[in-house]
């Protein structure tokens, strides 16, 4: 289509001026809509075909997109403006076939796309009126100057305890929360009532859970569609320019009882209790002292080697350690621990984790999931498993929950 002079009026067949209208910042879609059915003018005047009087039929119709030329800015919805008329349909597509989905106004002259243009791509717009005319224009978007990423947690497909979150850490500060979240869709089978809540991960970066109201029904299916591709995370963050999708499944129901005033650990399964064993927590009065709360069983890490000055304390000991279950990032775990046999069910003397025979140990790393609630009792702790050290949201009241949501 060739260019059109927005300061020239051009009279149509009836003699009357027709004026095309450019809005300030957009890009007119071509001359005019030319019908589907029939010919435009040989002047590519874009006027409906005559009436059997030779008399036009409407005059010229106008439309302009909010987005032109090769470095259009991303990160805003892509509109639509019909300067006359009523809109049927408008499809913006990008060149690897992605489709843009939107709204029309109660008025039918603008449509807006639900979702932002993306950093990088090229985008074709095609509008049709309700007289059958329709008209196509391209812009492309510039490139991300910064990208955010995430990390996202349980993983694809697997089957985890009723404690486990829907986890996401962003690789950059995420300013706009709320534009953020709010394209992050959690469906579940049975429609489990649950929030996001943003919180600071361990690892000091912005971290956003989806906790459910209460421990997870077995059975649950969770499924993420997070379309992030085009938002910006805000100031320091940069775009996303990618949509992420996760789905988990909930698989038996089972909690981990530990009592550490009585140096006994318990695993409970749908009610009944299929494990009984004496342990030995973290030594009171420190450092040493264990987390109390509830942890959640984040990953089960086997056979490792366990160091004291990765935790703050020094060259106390260097080991490699058996069936390894940890519960937080600081570094508290479950394990094998025959070197600390004699306070098994007697007292709590390790460097902080709950350690126990190596037989228990091999059975509990047997029985146990990933996700699993490691529900922790006792008075000489050193304080509450906090929500970003590991899974701790389980220890925030859920009306406190709901209220880190950036919806709320």
């Amino acid at each position: 289509m060739s260019p059109l002079n927005p300061r020239t009026d051009r009279a149509d067949r009836t003699g009357r001026t027709a004026r095309l209208t450019l809005v300030a910042g957009t890009a007119v879609l071509g001359a005019a809509l030319t019908a589907c059915s029939g010919s435009a003018s040989a002047s590519g005047s874009g006027t409906r075909p005559a009436t059997g009087d030779g008399t036009a039929r409407a005059e010229r119709t106008d439309v302009s997109v909010n987005l032109r030329g090769d470095s259009a800015p991303a990160g805003a919805p892509v509109t639509v403006t019909l300067a006359d008329g009523t809109l049927r349909t408008v499809e913006v597509t990008d060149t690897s076939g992605g489709t843009l989905v939107g709204r029309m106004s109660a008025d039918g002259r603008t449509w807006t796309s639900d979702r932002p243009a993306a950093p990088g791509t090229r985008y074709q717009v095609k509008a049709v009126d309700t007289q059958g005319g329709s008209d196509n224009e391209e812009f492309t978007t510039a490139k991300a100057g910064l990208v955010n990423k995430l990390t996202l947690a349980p993983g694809k497909n697997v089957t985890v305890g009723i404690a486990q979150p829907l986890s996401i850490v962003f690789d950059n500060p995420v300013k706009n929360k709320a534009a953020v979240e709010k394209t992050l869709k959690v469906t579940t089978s049975n429609d489990t009532e649950g929030s996001w809540g943003w919180l600071r991960d361990y690892s000091g970066k912005d971290r956003a859970d989806w906790r459910p109201k209460e421990y997870w029904k077995p059975g649950t299916g969770i499924t993420l569609d997070a379309g992030l591709n085009g938002t910006d995370s805000g100031p320091g963050g940069g775009f996303f320019v990618r949509d992420y999708a996760m789905s988990f499944t909930v698989g038996r129901a089972q909690v981990v009882k530990v009592d550490l005033d009585r140096h006994r650990l318990a695993l409970v399964r749908d009610g009944s209790t299929v494990m009984d064993i004496p342990v030995s927590g973290g030594t009171p009065g420190g450092d040493k002292a264990s987390w109390r709360g509830t942890a959640v069983l984040m990953a089960k890490e086997g056979t490792i080697n366990m160091r004291s000055e990765t935790v703050g304390l020094g060259d106390a000991y260097d080991k490699m350690v058996d069936f390894s279950m940890r519960l937080t990032w600081s570094g508290m775990y479950a394990h094998a621990a025959p070197w600390n046999a004699a306070y098994f069910g007697v007292a709590n003397h390790s460097s902080g984790c709950v350690g126990m025979s190596d037989a228990n140990a091999a059975e509990l790393y047997g029985k146990t999931q990933v996700g699993d609630p490691f529900e922790i009792t006792g008075a000489d702790t050193k304080g509450v498993v906090a929500e970003g050290n590991g899974y701790g949201a389980w220890n925030v009241s859920w009306a406190d929950w709901r209220a880190k949501s950036a919806l709320r």
